[in-house]
């Protein structure tokens, strides 16, 4: 199935999910096996041998991965990290160097200062709106990789995945673009000119906030495979009934995303005018430095919102303590509404660095709830 012959929505729901042939089974099976009888000696029956190089499940998940970003091969893992770090291995060598964003997801950016840095990558972090200092950046011949996310987490700034792929190319680079804020039902990098897609599947492609994944989805069948053999070699992927749980949650992916953008658009008009916002940070608004960009690359922005407290860190604080029906916690892309303060949860890790947010942020993951009772308990916690 290809994005040429079906819908979106279409390709979400029957993608790599042909019913079972045995059975008639219109679900997938959950393949909970780690090993196949083989028919011979050198003869595995369809190719499977052994679960971490090959799983039914995986693969349908796998497939489905690669129509909706409109790929050509698609890789799931055992986490969003998993996928990253297997990238970072697969393409780049010892002495090799990666232009970053300059607010990037805090795990991200503890993968490059921490681990990667150590086995002798170096990187740059940039604001990559600023196509100007992303080729200041640049290190002929050293370059490996622009990586970047857009919208970033949690800043919610813009790139230009078109203008970041040429200039990558223009010099024997690749462009890696993080997906995970947007979803491939409203943006595809890969069309715009990005050689490989990152997602953290545990977000908006799982959707309900039970399941831990990743993915990597490639433009080209020669970089697919080259990873395909490291996701093997280092062997981070995820279980089978983890790629069941991701595959039912895509299937809802397009219905979902349309609610979590009308509701973050409600959210948003409401924030602007309250006192107790400094600050709306949403690529929808007109006033946002990326909007035209956004409007040129996504189908719409998204229902993740990031706002300044006007009464400073405290305020924000207490904000993120006072919410009811917007819970606490990590993570995003999930059904329900989550709130958090960056600076000490998802982004601890950029403390102290170029990297670090700002302590005043609040990030809001909207969920799909009946949008009145969110706007309400938002009042009541801004109050």
């Amino acid at each position: 199935m290809t994005g040429n012959t079906y819908g979106f929505d279409t390709l979400a729901i029957h993608a790599g999910q042909d019913p079972d042939p045995r059975t008639g089974a219109v679900v997938p099976p959950i393949y909970q096996t780690s090993t196949y009888a083989q028919d011979a000696v050198g003869a595995p029956r369809l190719g499977y041998e052994y679960s971490r190089s090959g799983n039914p499940t995986r693969d349908a998940l796998q497939e489905c991965l690669a129509a909706i970003e409109g790929g050509r091969r698609g890789l799931a893992f055992a986490s969003g990290l998993a996928a990253e770090d297997t990238l970072l291995r697969a393409v780049c060598r010892p002495g090799d160097h990666v232009v970053i964003p300059d607010d990037a997801y805090g795990g991200t950016y503890r993968l490059f200062s921490k681990v990667a840095e150590n086995w002798g990558l170096d990187w740059t972090a940039v604001p990559l709106g600023d196509l100007d200092a992303v080729r200041a950046a640049f290190r002929p011949g050293h370059t490996r990789l622009i990586w970047a996310e857009t919208p970033t987490n949690p800043l919610l700034n813009i790139a230009d995945v078109t203008a970041l792929g040429a200039l990558a190319h223009e010099y024997d680079a690749m462009l890696a673009v993080d997906n995970t804020f947007a979803s491939p039902y409203l943006q595809q990098p890969l069309a715009l000119g990005a050689d490989v897609v990152i997602h953290s599947t545990t977000k908006y492609l799982g959707g309900h906030s039970d399941v831990v994944g990743g993915a990597l989805v490639t433009a080209g069948d020669e970089l697919g495979e080259q990873l395909a053999f490291h996701q093997n070699a280092m062997g981070a992927v995820n279980g089978p009934f983890d790629a069941w749980l991701t595959l039912r949650g895509i299937k809802t992916l397009g219905v979902r995303m349309d609610r979590h953008c009308d509701n973050a658009e409600r959210i948003v008009a409401y924030l602007q005018d309250h006192e107790a916002v400094g600050q709306v940070l949403y690529p929808g608004l007109e006033s946002h430095p990326g909007h035209e960009t956004a409007a040129k690359q996504m189908s719409r922005f998204g229902g993740m919102v990031s706002f300044r407290a006007a009464g400073g860190p405290e305020q924000a604080i207490r904000i993120c303590n006072r919410t009811k029906l917007f819970v606490l916690a990590e993570s995003l892309g999930g059904v329900e509404s989550l709130i958090e303060h960056p600076g000490q949860m998802t982004h601890l890790s950029a403390a102290g660095s170029p990297l670090e947010v700002p302590a005043d942020l609040v990030r809001l993951s909207v969920g799909i709830e009946t949008v009145d009772d969110l706007l309400a308990d938002l009042e009541q916690a801004l109050g």
